[in-house]
Formats: C-alpha cells, structure tokens, sequence
C-alpha cells in the first residue's frame, strides 16, 4: 500500500506539469498582428502599434513588457498590436520605419509616435492619462494613407520582390550574380520602353495633334479671276508712272523757260546801263 502510494504522487506531479505546460505556453497572445490586408482597421478606434524584426536585440528585450501590456488591452480599451517590417515591407515603408523597435499610438486616425519609456508601467499610463493628447500627430501629408506613403509602399514592396527574385535567379537557378543583373537591366530597358510608349499613346488621345488638310489645286477660273484685279492694279500702276514722267517733263520745261527769261532780263539791263553812261 505504502508502495503504490509513493508511485501516485509522483505520476500526479508529472500529470500536473504535463497539464500546465501547454497553459502556459500555448496559451493565446493578445497582441494582433498586422499586415498589409488588415492594417485599415488602426484607423477606427484606439490602438498601439509596435514595429519589430525578429532578429533584433531590442525587439526581443521589448516582447514581455508588450505582452504584458497586452493583457490590460481590454481594460484600457485600446487595441495592442504590432508589425514584423521582414514579412511586412510595405507597411516599413508606409510608416517610414528607420529604427527598431518603432512604436506608435493611433487614435481615430490620427497616428504619433511614442518616444517614451519603454515598460508596462509606461504604456498603461499613456494611455490611461491620454499623454498621446502633448503629442503632436503626423501630418496628412504624410500619413499611412496617403498618395505619398502608398507610393512609398509600393517601392519596398517592389524592392522586396526584386530582391526575392534574384535570390531565386542565383540560388535556385544557378545564375552567376551578374547574369541576374543583366536579366534586371533588360528588364528595365524594355519596362521603361513600353512605359514611353503608353504615355505617348495617351497623350496623343487626350491632346490630338491638329492635322492640316491639303489646299485644292486652284481651278482656271479662279486663276482668271485673280489674274483681273492684277491687271488691273498693274495698269494703274503704269498710268500713275506716265502721270509722274508727263508732271517731270512740264516741270523741266518751265525750269528752262525761267531760266532763259532771267538771262534776257540780264542782259537787257546791262543794254540799259551802257546807254546811260
């Protein structure tokens, strides 16, 4: 009896350890995750956003305080979540993430950046006395949401596929790394030539060019009847002339009768004083 005894206990020690392990380990996070699908859904209520990388030091050091201001999330009324900038690169580039751990607060939109202390104590009286209210909020023009984050985005995303894909050219394909290059060089000779062409198909559907209709050859009547204003302008032209030569002519003649009349008239007073003397 004694001996079956010292068996029961230790059997139910083990039962107990067994029992609690999965409690404690597998037991639910209240941190959400985001990613670029969900991430729309900060832009309705109260929330706390910690942007991390598995590999960094201070990301790790952060996760139990976190978590542990995770689990006030419900009391708080604010949601907990957080960002893996290696899984999620266009929400790196959508929020500008240029340190690690980044964190910040969104409320109804507005999103600030959270500079403080980081502990549980800390996150639960930020919240809790609205210290986020002496916090200046990003500017719309650069917010998550708009034109320019979007398109900032896209580039991470872009950069992020361009680099998976030459991971795939050179690892799995066997490529040396400057046959991957000159895929990508090709690649952006042919986007950038078909990128051309679009807009030039576009710009000329939305500004045609105005085309200018040949001039019909001018039939013989209308050549006739445009050579009779020409004619006549031309036989005005030369009565004007003779008008012009007949006045030069009279006014030389009456120049030269003026002339001889002053010579007589000379020589007719030098007659008259030889007389007297």
């Amino acid at each position: 009896m004694a001996r079956s005894e010292s068996v029961a206990a230790p059997l139910a020690v083990l039962v107990l350890l067994l029992w609690g392990v999965p409690w404690t380990h597998g037991r639910r996070s209240d941190v959400r995750i985001i990613t670029d699908e969900n991430w729309r859904n900060m832009l309705e209520g109260e929330w706390m956003i910690e942007f991390y990388a598995p590999w960094c030091p201070a990301c790790q050091n952060l996760q139990p305080e976190w978590e542990s201001f995770a689990e006030w999330g419900e009391d708080l009324e604010v949601n907990v979540a957080k960002v893996d900038v290696t899984e999620q690169p266009g929400l790196s580039g959508r929020f500008i993430i240029t340190s690690l751990p980044t964190i910040y607060h969104c409320k109804d939109g507005e999103f600030r950046r959270y500079q403080g202390p980081r502990t549980k104590k800390d996150f639960i009286n930020f919240i809790s006395e609205k210290e986020w209210k002496n916090i200046e909020p990003v500017s719309s023009w650069f917010g998550p949401g708009s034109v320019l984050m979007s398109s900032m985005s896209a580039l991470f995303q872009l950069s992020m596929w361009i680099r998976t894909c030459h991971n795939y050219f050179v690892e799995d394909l066997g490529l040396p790394i400057w046959g991957s290059y000159t895929v990508f060089a090709l690649a952006t000779l042919f986007s950038g030539l078909l990128l051309g062409l679009c807009m030039i198909f576009m710009a000329d559907c939305l500004c045609p060019s105005k085309r200018r209709r040949p001039q019909p050859y001018p039939s013989k009547k209308l050549l006739l009847e445009s050579s009779q204003p020409l004619k006549k302008v031309e036989e005005e032209q030369e009565a004007d002339e003779e008008d012009i030569s007949e006045e030069e002519a009279e006014n030389k003649e009456t120049s030269k009768d003026f002339a001889q009349s002053a010579v007589r008239q000379r020589s007719v007073g030098s007659s008259l004083a030889t007389d007297k003397s």
